[in-house]
């Protein structure tokens, strides 16, 4: 009989945490989340920056 309450009661307890954690999940992104974001555009920028300046050696390279 003990047994069984003790069964319920965890699970009970871990659809709790269950459903905390999915409360949990905003939409509305944190600090780090926005400091990671603009990380990757400062990357992808600095990503492009450096394909165009090889485009313009290979040019001048070729002359033109």
């Amino acid at each position: 009989m003990k047994t069984d309450m003790l069964k319920k009661f965890g699970l009970v307890l871990l659809i709790a945490m269950l459903a905390g954690g999915l409360a949990a999940c905003g939409d509305d992104p944190g600090p780090a989340e926005e400091a990671g974001q603009n990380i990757d555009e400062a990357m992808e920028d600095a990503g492009e920056g450096v394909e165009e300046m090889g485009e313009s050696i290979q040019d001048a390279a070729e002359g033109e």
